[in-house]
């Protein structure tokens, strides 16, 4: 079994399931997002990922298993996604990228590709010099996934910048991320040898290969 991560691309939106790739919690404001059906989502936010690319650079990665995509995450500037400036704890902190949200299939959870694609989403920013990342957190259970739990942003390593009853805001510092490197893969690596995907009865226990890619 390969696991590998990689750099959002249009292309990966058509391998990720509804509502995440029509999602346009961030990318839009609440006025322009109720103009648009299903279909016009999806491709806003294709446009929406090309025009990020080709103006900022890599906004997300994904994590793929034998060649699958089972989950991504975007980021980009809080100018960007011009969603989070509706919730009550923006803005975002000027020095900081704003996470705006993971996903991982549901058959491959707990496993921790979550904090997986979190470490290798602060990998891409530091080289590029940003220093800290910020995301909201959501208490109630959204049901859409387009706001994350804040458990989550917490159990990953983000600590509340400013609470909230219902949708605090949460802060990693880069070299944070960086530095439980080798506590991620050497935890993946046991994992993986004892936990299967729920899909899928059985699978005998075997060595696992991880790999990384821009």
């Amino acid at each position: 079994m390969s696991r590998k991560t990689a750099r959002l691309t249009v292309d990966h939106l058509a391998e990720l399931a509804d509502p995440v790739r029509s999602c346009l919690f961030w990318e839009l404001g609440p006025v322009d997002r109720a103009r648009l059906d299903v279909a016009e989502r999806t491709a806003q936010k294709e446009q929406w990922l090309s025009e990020v690319l080709r103006d900022w650079g890599s906004c997300g990665r994904v994590v793929r298993v034998d060649g699958r995509t089972v989950g991504h995450i975007v980021y980009a500037p809080a100018s960007r996604l011009p969603g989070a400036a509706t919730l009550p704890t923006a803005p975002t902190s000027p020095d900081a990228v704003l996470a705006a949200t993971a996903w991982v299939d549901p058959a491959w959870r707990r496993g921790g590709l979550g904090r997986l694609l979190v470490q290798a989403m602060a990998a891409d920013l530091v080289p590029r010099g940003h220093t800290a990342i910020e995301a909201y957190g959501d208490t109630r259970g959204r049901p859409d996934g387009c706001v994350l739990p804040a458990e989550f942003w917490g159990s990953v390593g983000f600590k509340t910048q400013r609470a909230h009853p219902t949708t605090p805001r949460v802060r990693m510092e880069l070299r944070t991320a960086l530095s439980w490197k080798d506590e991620v893969e050497a935890a993946l690596e046991r994992v993986w040898g004892a936990v299967r995907p729920t899909q899928k009865a059985t699978r005998p226990i075997g060595s696992v290969r991880a790999a990384s890619s821009d």
